[in-house]
């Protein structure tokens, strides 16, 4: 049988500061094949070339990636600042009405670092531009130097709540993550569950509480090294067998509280 379709959504780029492109990292299209066991299909985040019921009716499930342009902070009703970054506007339009949609389907999606504060938005919650400029708060950015692997490197815990769904993924209620990002939640959207904190706090981990499908995001890098990392492959199986089950007209159960 044909393997299930796995949307990722990809970012606007420019190659050589010139030439306008989509793209999307490869390690979240090897972990969609490799762990997920599903086709993964490269998404041009523009509404002017897709549209969000064509999306749902081709792709089984989705991945909304990580990505260097953050969510504008209009979407959450906040004034643009200088800490606030680059955009990608495009992206917005496309995966924030998907993000709603797919949550009253019960369609499975995974979120990942801006992924992750997409769902939030989309849900109606807001973003801090700069976690490190907050008291207390660690920096959770990409180490500038070094390395592929020293970047993605796992840098610090993040606790789960005792019960919950990530627990229960996880069989653990601390697990060690990378780090790799400058964003985080400021304040939850409806039906946001923060599942999962940094030690400084910081919101790492969610769902969608009530939603009838897979709905777990995570801040952190997940698809670095997927099949090999311990918390990464049974989050990645988990939404594989929620994108499987969709594929064949069925609804995975629903991971919730133990």
């Amino acid at each position: 049988m044909a393997r299930p379709v796995v949307g990722i959504i990809g970012n606007r780029h420019w190659i050589n500061d010139q030439y306008p492109a989509h793209a999307g990292g490869m390690m979240n299209s090897e972990a969609v094949a490799e762990v997920v066991g599903a086709l993964p299909l490269l998404i041009p985040a523009d509404p002017r070339l897709v549209s969000v019921p064509d999306l749902l009716d081709t792709c089984a499930g989705f991945v909304f990636t990580g990505g260097r342009p953050n969510v504008h902070p209009e979407e959450y009703g906040e004034v643009e600042t200088d800490a606030h970054g680059a955009f990608d506007r495009e992206r917005d339009a496309v995966a924030l009405p998907l993000i709603r949609a797919l949550v009253e389907r019960g369609q499975p999606f995974l979120g990942i670092c801006r992924g992750f504060q997409e769902v939030n938005v989309a849900m109606g919650g807001t973003l801090h531009p700069e976690i490190r400029d907050l008291p207390g708060r660690m920096n959770h950015r990409m180490p500038p130097n070094g390395t592929l692997e020293e970047k993605f490197a796992l840098r610090h815990s993040v606790r789960v709540r005792e019960g919950g769904p990530f627990h229960r993924l996880f069989g653990a209620t601390e697990v060690l993550t990378n780090t790799l990002h400058g964003q985080g939640i400021k304040t939850p959207g409806r039906r946001i569950v923060v599942d999962g904190w940094a030690e400084d706090g910081t919101a790492e981990a969610l769902y969608v509480e009530g939603a009838p499908g897979f709905t777990l995001s995570v801040q952190w890098h997940p698809e670095y090294r997927a099949a090999q990392d311990p918390v990464s492959r049974p989050l990645f199986e988990a939404f594989g067998a929620a994108v499987a089950a969709w594929a064949a007209g069925e609804r995975a159960p629903v991971l919730r509280t133990a």
